[in-house]
């Protein structure tokens, strides 16, 4: 029964690894992540468990890649996919590289999780670290700022149900549900890799 089990999850990971593996950046220090939601937190939502895998260890995500065109998130640990969300929602204009403060696009490149925000406006929020260097030197050439303030989160705090189509600024949003549990196997300091 276990192995049939076992088959049947390795089915699921598989099915949804996308066009290409990411690779692995190493084992992420397990000390390194939050055990649980935030106090603050779980006094408004239901506190939710790291998922484990079927040995029991928890699954820590090392590597998320965001595919833009099919609005899939896909959490890595040790090269190997562990979670997928899809449905994303974006900013109005998610085409494109966000150039611009005000553009409501979201980046695209390689940036990491650099911290999170138990009290955001949005129900949880993990951020990532746009603008990088280049960022800011191409935004500059043209006299403006590239913005920043980038995050993965869920729905706006006290509004129940889901918002619908693309409605934020260039952030990344996901179900309340999904942003939990992203917020359990992401540490600060996971790299993400944003495609077009």
């Amino acid at each position: 029964m276990r192995a049939i089990a076992a088959l049947i999850v390795a089915l699921i990971l598989a099915s949804c690894a996308g066009p290409s593996a990411a690779p692995s950046s190493g084992r992420v220090a397990i000390g390194s992540y939050p055990t649980s939601l935030p106090p603050t937190v779980q006094g408004r939502y239901a506190a939710r468990a790291i998922p484990r895998d079927m040995m029991g260890q928890p699954l820590i995500a090392d590597y998320l890649v965001i595919d833009k065109s099919e609005r899939l998130l896909i959490a890595y640990q040790n090269g190997r996919p562990i979670r997928a969300y899809r449905r994303l929602q974006f900013g109005d204009a998610p085409a494109g590289h966000k150039r611009f403060q005000g553009d409501e696009r979201t980046p695209e490149g390689l940036y990491t999780i650099d911290t999170r925000n138990p009290r955001s406006s949005f129900h949880l929020s993990l951020r990532i670290s746009y603008p990088n260097r280049q960022d800011r030197a191409f935004a500059q050439q043209y006299g403006r700022s590239p913005g920043g303030d980038i995050f993965i989160h869920g729905q706006p705090t006290g509004r129940p149900g889901r918002m619908r189509g693309d409605w934020t600024d260039g952030c990344v949003a996901l179900t309340n549900a999904e942003i939990e549990e992203l917020w359990q196997i992401v540490p600060d300091g996971t790299p993400i890799e944003i495609r077009p």
